[in-house]
């Protein structure tokens, strides 16, 4: 895949589908979801309305199977509107999957997933719960959990 990445719903659906199965995407993948939701999220109020019914999630916490049990139970994006609180991140053994998936989400479903920054969206506690040091570990550098952290600026 090359850097020029098309904005298709077939590749996010890809994406979508290796991360459900617990699986990291490339760098310059994280990278390219980050940016999407960037741009998405910037052009959200800060007082975001949200669809109902929803379902409202907090502090997932890198916990990816509670994640994947949440969807199990609640239903499927597109076809339940989600509400997640943030801190989504730290704790937990897969941090990376977990946040990747939850943007991948929005960036394919940007009228039906909702995510709000909590405080495990930040530099200083992120470095100091795990999500940085497994940046390190799962990818040999930090540039994915400084995407992460730009994206929740």
């Amino acid at each position: 895949m090359t850097d020029d990445i098309k904005d298709s719903s077939k590749e996010l659906d890809t994406w979508v589908e290796q991360l459900k199965e617990c699986k990291q995407l490339q760098e310059n993948h994280v990278k390219f979801l980050c940016d999407r939701a960037k741009d998405i999220l910037s052009k959200e109020s800060n007082v975001q309305e949200v669809r109902c019914p929803v379902t409202v999630c907090g502090d997932v916490h890198g916990q990816f199977h509670d994640l994947m049990e949440l969807f199990k139970i609640g239903g499927n994006a597109p076809d339940t509107n989600y509400l997640f609180m943030g801190d989504y991140v730290d704790r937990g053994y897969y941090s990376v999957e977990t946040v990747t998936l939850l943007v991948a989400l929005k960036v394919r479903y940007k009228d039906r997933i909702t995510i709000l920054r909590g405080n495990h969206e930040s530099r200083q506690i992120t470095q100091v719960y795990g999500f940085y040091d497994e940046c390190l570990r799962k990818y040999g550098n930090a540039n994915v959990w400084k995407y992460f952290t730009d994206l929740f600026d």
